[in-house]
């Protein structure tokens, strides 16, 4: 599905390093609310559209969602070497911020008022997931199925994996494959109805 040309593109290969640094180092519970508001919102490297396209690829891949986004991303724009730069990028500073929390954690993990702070993190990262979600709704109204058939099959996935706790790999591969089905149908429809005279 082609998508309009977001109006800018990573300048260099640093530019890629310092940018998924910083994003990552706000990433609090989980990086997808702040790729999307850098990556879409801020640096315009995306459009709305091509990141749910890509958010949903990464997603399929084995391994943390946020490092499969920028490895492609990277890949893009730089080759291998831009892969490479993003990767760095994104565990750089978190690393540095892991190791420092580790060795402060031994000392304060059975305090109650650091018990506390992680379980209100916790709810912060499901309110970020969860705005981003609905922002990113939007996009749906521009998929190939339409906004009614999309939303009823992210719906199913919602039901499927937060209420029945299916296993998500049963779950992409039922409801990703129909809907990959879904929109292929669609998509030669409509390019059918172009090529009518």
């Amino acid at each position: 599905m082609s998508h309009p040309s977001p109006p800018n593109t990573p300048r260099s290969r640093a530019d890629l390093f310092w940018s998924f640094n910083w994003l990552a180092l706000q990433g609090f519970g989980g990086v997808m609310a702040i790729i999307q508001r850098e990556l879409v919102d801020r640096k315009q490297w995306l459009t709305r559209e091509q990141f749910v396209e890509e958010w949903a690829v990464a997603q399929t891949l084995p391994g943390p969602n946020a490092l499969n986004l920028s490895i492609a991303f990277g890949a893009r724009h730089f080759g291998l070497s831009g892969a490479l730069a993003a990767l760095a990028g994104m565990l750089a500073g978190p690393l540095v911020v892991v190791l420092l929390v580790a060795l402060l954690y031994a000392d304060l993990a059975t305090h109650p008022v650091a018990q506390g702070a992680l379980r209100g993190m916790g709810a912060v990262a499901a309110g970020l997931v969860t705005a981003t979600g609905l922002r990113l709704a939007s996009a749906l109204g521009k998929h190939p199925l339409g906004w009614p058939l999309a939303a009823c099959i992210a719906l199913l996935a919602f039901i499927a994996v937060a209420l029945l706790r299916w296993p998500l790999v049963w779950v992409l591969l039922v409801l990703g494959s129909l809907s990959c089905t879904l929109t292929y149908i669609r998509l030669g429809q409509q390019a059918a109805a172009k090529g009518r005279p």
